[in-house]
């Protein structure tokens, strides 16, 4: 069998995660099996699954400057240990110069750099992911993203392959049933429902969100938001529902397993985010026939239905709201045909991703057999 260490922060509900289990449940696991090095010490929300399933979850120490000296220890140590990987596959974007420098410290074979974004994420370690992003390849031997816009800000003019942030199609699929049952659930009757799933953080745009919702309230009297997810604003966010009198009304579904049902209360799904490379949830979201708006900050590779528009973020919060209000209140399982079309179904995915994985497994031990 053989075994792929994925890298990745912690394997909670968001964008990244989310896709490596839609893979990592669809593969053949007698052949190939997905262990996990994480950077966090508590446990994320996938673990017991993955356990479950025969995977592995490993805890590195969290990628601080001051935890550096003990992190390469750790890592050293690790690769020392565990001969058995490989591949090792690493989804932390820039920063993922670290685990891969471990990596070929070791002799590990086949290095891969995973992009999931499109710019940087303007945090305290923004000079870090600067340089890292210039030295990523000096460690990467492999190169993939979740689309072209992403590959293309990560890796310039290389080559590097697409890996579709595809998901199990049918478990989205529009059901009127489920839809009263699920409004009837959250207690929101017959309001019109706007929807949002993602981290609670700057990059999602979720005050802005709530802005627009808030000017949404003056023509739909009966509106409720969803916004599901967790993180580090969620505080600021109930303080600014409560400053613009909508507390009410905005409804705070934290980390949820069940948002592939969530998906069936809403009308309409926004995504103002400011920046993205391809979200798995607008996949989703479309996957479920919902009518969509995302921000032009995100990858145009985003617009695979007929269900979704871009909004420019220069857009006033007005402009927004009124391409709400007056969006389409339909919803067409014919959205579920152009995503399978265009290999966003995970289980026609899966596939060449088995093959991909194989191949470069054949690699690796040709050049350990040449060493």
């Amino acid at each position: 069998m053989l075994r792929i260490l994925q890298v990745v922060n912690i394997m909670d509900r968001a964008g990244l995660e989310t896709m490596l289990m839609n893979y990592y449940r669809s593969i053949d696991r007698s052949q190939i099996q997905f262990d996990f090095l994480t950077h966090r010490h508590t446990e994320g929300a996938y673990e017991q699954e993955i356990i479950s399933m025969g995977g592995r979850v490993y805890h590195a120490p969290r990628l601080y400057p001051q935890n550096y000296i003990a992190y390469f220890k750790y890592m050293d140590q690790f690769f020392k240990e565990h001969t058995e990987y490989q591949i090792v596959h690493s989804h932390i974007d820039t920063m993922s110069i670290f685990p891969l420098y471990a990596a070929k410290r070791r002799n590990v074979s086949i290095r891969i750099s995973h992009s999931h974004s499109s710019k940087l994420d303007k945090d305290a370690k923004i000079a870090i992911k600067y340089l890292a992003k210039l030295a990523l390849t000096k460690v990467a031997n492999v190169y993939c993203a979740c689309g072209e816009r992403a590959g293309k800000f990560m890796y310039g003019n290389r080559t590097f392959r697409v890996i579709k942030n595809a998901v199990d199609l049918e478990k989205f699929k529009f059901n009127s049933e489920l839809r009263m049952k699920t409004k009837e659930m959250l207690g929101i009757g017959n309001a019109f429902v706007i929807g949002h799933v993602g981290r609670y953080c700057y990059i999602k745009n979720q005050a802005f969100l709530m802005e627009v919702f808030y000017e949404v309230r003056k023509t739909i009297t009966n509106v409720k938001l969803l916004l599901i997810g967790k993180g580090e604003d969620e505080a600021m966010l109930r303080i600014k529902a409560e400053e613009l009198g909508c507390k009410d009304d905005v409804l705070f579904l934290i980390d949820r397993s069940d948002v592939d049902e969530l998906y069936q209360a809403m009308d309409v799904f926004v995504m103002p985010s400011l920046f993205e490379g391809l979200p798995v949830v607008g996949i989703e979201a479309q996957a479920n026939g919902l009518q969509c708006i995302v921000s032009n900050q995100i990858s145009k590779e985003i617009l695979l239905t007929n269900s979704i528009q871009m909004l420019s973020l220069s857009d006033t919060k007005e402009q927004w709201a009124e391409t709400i209000i007056r969006i389409p209140r339909t919803r067409s399982n014919s959205c579920m045909e152009m995503l399978r079309k265009t290999g966003y179904d995970v289980h026609y995915e899966v596939d060449r991703m088995m093959e991909w994985y194989q191949s470069l497994d054949a690699q690796a031990n040709s050049s350990i057999t040449d060493k």
